[in-house]
C-alpha cells in the first residue's frame, strides 16, 4: 500500500460531488445479544453520493445499502437478518440514508436525515464527522467521513424477538449504526 502523497487537515472537505468508493465504505450495525455481548454487522455493498456545498450546512448525503449484503460472518444469523423477521430483503431490497439538514453544534456536526429500512421511514439525527482528505497515488483526491448513531429497530418494523427466562430479550431494541465512508472528489 502506497502513503498518500499530502494529507489535508481541515474542518470541511472541500466543495463539490463526492461518490462514496464501495470498496472502503461500511455500513455497520451493532445490536445487544442475550442483553450482555454484541453482535456486530456489515452492509457489504453500499453506494452514495455526498455533495459538499460552499456553505458545508447545505450540503446533502444520500448512501444507499443492498440489504441482502449484510455480513456477520454466521451464515445462519445473516440469513436470519434477511429474512421476513428482520430485513426482509426480497421485499425491501434497499436501505436508504437520504439527508435533510446538517448543523454545527459547538466542535462537532450533526447529519439529520430519512432512513428507510423494511419500507418504513423515519427521521434520524447522528453524529457526523469528516476525518480528513489525501491524495491517492492516482491522483484522486479522497476523504473520509464517519456518521454513528442509535435507532430503535422496532420503529422500522423489525419485531422479532424471543423474551428470555431471566428478563430481557434475545435481540436489543437499539442498534448502533455506523456510517465509516471514503469519497472521491469527481473530476
Amino acid at each position: 500500500m502506497t502513503a498518500p502523497t499530502q494529507t489535508e487537515h481541515r474542518t470541511a472537505p472541500a466543495s463539490g460531488t463526492w461518490d462514496l468508493d464501495p470498496a472502503h465504505s461500511d455500513l455497520r450495525i451493532t445490536a445487544r445479544h442475550l442483553m450482555v455481548t454484541k453482535v456486530r454487522g456489515t452492509f457489504r455493498e453500499i453506494e452514495g453520493t455526498i455533495v459538499v456545498a460552499e456553505d458545508p450546512l447545505e450540503s446533502s448525503v444520500e448512501i444507499e445499502a443492498k440489504a441482502r449484503s449484510v455480513s456477520t460472518g454466521v451464515a445462519d444469523r445473516d440469513e436470519h437478518l434477511r429474512s421476513p423477521d428482520f430485513l426482509n430483503a426480497d421485499s425491501y431490497p434497499i436501505v436508504r440514508f437520504e439527508s435533510t439538514s446538517i448543523a454545527r453544534e459547538r466542535d462537532s456536526w450533526k447529519l439529520t436525515g430519512d432512513l428507510t429500512i423494511r419500507g418504513t421511514t423515519r427521521s434520524v439525527t447522528w453524529d457526523l464527522a469528516f476525518e480528513g482528505s489525501a491524495s491517492d497515488p492516482y491522483g484522486n483526491t479522497k476523504a473520509a467521513f464517519v456518521a454513528t448513531g442509535a435507532i430503535n429497530r422496532e420503529e422500522f418494523g423489525l419485531t422479532w424477538n424471543v423474551p428470555l427466562e431471566g428478563g430481557g430479550v434475545l435481540v436489543s431494541k437499539e442498534f448502533q449504526v455506523e456510517f465509516d465512508v471514503q469519497a472521491t472528489l469527481r473530476s
